[in-house]
């Protein structure tokens, strides 16, 4: 008769159990963008973007 196996292995690859928040927006989605005037190209002001990173879903996507 076969010994039995009373040791238990851990999954070789853990589903996540939670997504993680994008680094460069914080999870929110939007980004903010510089906006640059005149000859000189002085800064005026920040407008929201998109963030390139997530697409806008505030998710990590290497995750």
């Amino acid at each position: 008769m076969a010994t039995k196996r009373t040791t238990t292995q851990p999954p070789t690859n853990p589903e996540p159990t939670e997504s993680t928040a994008c680094q460069p927006c914080g999870g929110n989605g939007t980004v903010a963008a510089t906006v640059r005037v005149g000859r000189k190209r002085r800064p005026v002001g920040q407008q929201d973007g998109l963030c390139l990173n997530c697409l806008g879903s505030g998710t990590n996507p290497d995750s």
